[in-house]
């Protein structure tokens, strides 16, 4: 081989590596079902949580999705904020909700958006254990941490 098919070469090469960098890992997640009798409720201190995914899929770089359920009185964290943009759906229970400087109470069929980088906080003002359906975003625009 003479230096003129080794350049040639090693360029085929970086082109086809750069066609695999971009192309989407295998582990993207398709449409998908997720039936709720599959989940492990794992017990922690404030009540239990129910992992369902953690992965990319064709428009995001991650979509994280949990079922927390969270006993009375009890909050899973104090405020805080972080970069991803987060979506939380009442299933049961009365839970306050600290959005955009105000506690908030909500219940069951209720929806709550926490902006990117936004103070929030949750606790379980009821007495009976709520439950909450979270999902997390994390996009290409999603700031660093």
């Amino acid at each position: 081989m003479n230096r003129r098919e080794l350049f040639a070469a090693l360029a085929a090469t970086a082109v086809a590596g750069d066609a695999l960098a971009l192309a989407e890992p295998a582990t993207v997640m398709g449409s998908h079902v997720f039936d709720w009798n599959s989940f492990t409720d794992k017990p922690n201190a404030v009540g239990s949580v129910r992992t369902v995914c953690s992965t990319p899929t064709a428009t995001l770089e991650n979509l994280e999705i949990h079922i927390t359920t969270l006993n009375p009185g009890m909050s899973p964290h104090p405020p805080h904020k972080h970069p991803n943009e987060e979506l939380i759906i009442i299933r049961q229970g009365t839970v306050e909700t600290l959005s955009n400087g105000t506690w908030i109470r909500v219940g069951p069929g209720s929806i709550i958006f926490n902006g990117s980088n936004q103070l929030h906080g949750f606790k379980n003002v009821g007495t009976e254990p709520a439950i909450y359906h979270v999902v997390n975003v994390k996009t290409e625009k999603t700031p660093a941490a």
